[in-house]
């Protein structure tokens, strides 16, 4: 998926067995890299697009992957749009969906101690391994080695859309143009895949993307907003570490 991930497993298990689990998640991140990715054009995706694989034919991944897509694109009135590039591009829902489901496989499995960081979308559950919550640090937009807020969380999802390292990649859909006004958009809440797609959705809408954001929090997600000119918004109950 064109990042790096990390997986801590934190339970009290032999090696072998976290080992194990580990292999599991990482098996099936690259079989989502493989039928998702937009830069193979043997992908699942990539073929879908081309107009060279019917729907009917596709895999249920992707048949799920597309009616979400379609259903953000309702919820965000357009701004979470997997067309917005030109061309059929769902990468901004599929990797935070890609590592809720291999949290929830790891909990089905027993593993309820564990932390997964693809590239700033995050999934934990239940405590670290010296105790307590996992902490969170959310990136300065402009200064590396500061943090603008940090975290503390035993079971949800923090996602991260921002400027400041890929440049202009969020699409305006309305504009067809980069989308302005806000640096960097972190949105937790329980469902990953959700929170990557409202924090895509809220950069691409720019400064509207605020109150947009704060009509989330009703629903269970929080987020905290850097604008491009250096101000700094949160929801009352962002889970900020004390």
């Amino acid at each position: 998926m064109g990042t790096t991930v990390s997986i801590e497993l934190a339970d009290d298990r032999p090696d072998d067995e976290l080992g194990r689990l580990i292999a599991g998640v990482c098996d099936w991140l690259h079989e989502v890299d493989a039928r998702f990715s937009t830069y193979k054009a043997d992908s699942e995706v990539s073929r879908f697009g081309r107009g060279e694989l019917r729907l009917e034919d596709a895999s249920a991944d992707l048949r799920h992957v597309l009616e979400v897509c379609a259903d953000l694109w309702r919820d965000t009135d357009g701004y979470f749009d997997a067309y917005a590039s030109g061309s059929l591009d769902p990468s901004g829902y599929v990797k935070g969906w890609s590592v809720e489901v291999a949290s929830r496989r790891l909990a089905e499995a027993g593993s309820h101690d564990h932390y997964i960081n693809a590239g700033g979308d995050i999934r934990m559950r239940g405590h670290h391994p010296e105790g307590g919550p996992w902490r969170v640090g959310i990136r300065h937009p402009w200064e590396a080695d500061k943090v603008s807020w940090v975290l503390a969380l035993t079971d949800g999802a923090v996602a991260t859309s921002g400027t400041y390292e890929r440049g202009d990649h969020i699409i305006n859909p309305r504009t067809g143009q980069a989308a302005k006004g806000l640096r960097s958009v972190t949105v937790v809440g329980p469902d990953l895949a959700v929170a990557d797609a409202y924090a895509t959705a809220a950069l691409a809408m720019g400064e509207a993307g605020i109150a947009w954001l704060a009509k989330r929090a009703a629903d269970g997600y929080d987020s905290a907003v850097v604008t491009d000119d250096g101000r700094a918004f949160s929801s009352a109950n962002l889970p900020a570490a004390v």
